[in-house]
């Protein structure tokens, strides 16, 4: 594989954003139009890690690279910042915010050995420091401990899961994972008895969305990550689905003319698989 720098990256954009010699389709573009595309690099990078296909990864996370360099370059171009000032002020913030790996806060300055801070009291500091950050913006604060900004991209899944862990910091929360499997028996209760009662889509719905935030909850209260459970769940779905399909054409018959009962069967072969 050729040997390619981040210089060489940032002057194939510039090459391709030219407006006389650039690609057409690259020079139509702007936010708007590539925000959309930087969502779907991200969901792919996290498909490759979810799947631990580490080949794709590296191939994906060049995507995304791609994408925050690109988005960058139009930036520069409309005046309003350029990519080495986006590299210079992540920099400069992580250094901020890692006190306990730049204790004099420079890139060059070293922890002592007998640093003993825990991976507690570096969330802790991070959430103080930020706080300290919007302060110092002008940003108005809030006394409520729920997150200030979350962006409205994020999986409805993961957002709950920060306002739990949130909720949770203030001691609104569980001691373990047991009564969670109460609340979510008493969830599935209350959606049987709207569906009896006929009380309408809304509150079917109503009652669909809080199960799903207890099963979140659940998830954060056995530490696994209840977005990406999701995802392997679907891509396990899918495969199996694909393999019933895959039988049913081996033995000469159409899919969707089988039983109930055949689906079921072929089902179950698909997954001792």
């Amino acid at each position: 594989m050729t040997q390619s720098s981040l210089e060489d990256l940032l002057y194939l954009i510039s090459r391709l954003r030219d407006p006389e010699t650039g690609c057409p389709w690259d020079l139509e573009q702007d936010f708007t139009t590539v925000a959309p595309y930087t969502l779907e690099e991200t969901f792919e990078v996290l498909d490759a890690i979810a799947s631990e296909d580490f080949e794709n990864l590296r191939e994906e996370l060049g995507d995304l690279l791609f994408q925050v360099v690109f988005l960058a370059r139009m930036a520069d171009e409309a005046g309003l910042f350029d990519f080495n000032q986006v590299v210079a002020g992540l920099v400069e913030k992580m250094v901020r915010r890692h006190p306990h790996v730049f204790p004099d806060g420079t890139l060059a300055s070293r922890k002592s050995p007998d640093d003993d801070t825990t991976t507690d009291q570096v969330i802790e500091n991070w959430q103080t420091i930020k706080q300290k950050e919007r302060l110092t913006k002008g940003e108005k604060t809030s006394e409520s401990a729920m997150p200030s900004k979350l962006p409205a991209a994020l999986p409805s899944l993961t957002r709950a899961f920060k306002l739990q862990k949130a909720a949770a910091k203030v001691g609104f929360d569980w001691s373990d994972a047991e009564p969670v499997f109460d609340k979510i028996q008493e969830e599935i209760e209350e959606i049987r008895e709207v569906v009896r009662e006929r009380q309408g889509n809304d509150r079917i719905a109503e009652e669909i969305g809080d199960l799903m935030f207890a099963c979140v909850n659940l998830a954060r209260h056995l530490s696994v990550d209840a977005d990406m459970s999701v995802r392997k769940a679907c891509d396990k779905f899918e495969n199996r689905f694909r393999s019933m399909e895959f039988r049913a054409a081996e033995e000469g018959r159409e899919f969707q003319e089988l039983t109930l009962d055949e689906m079921e069967a072929y089902w179950q072969l698909g997954k001792v698989l």
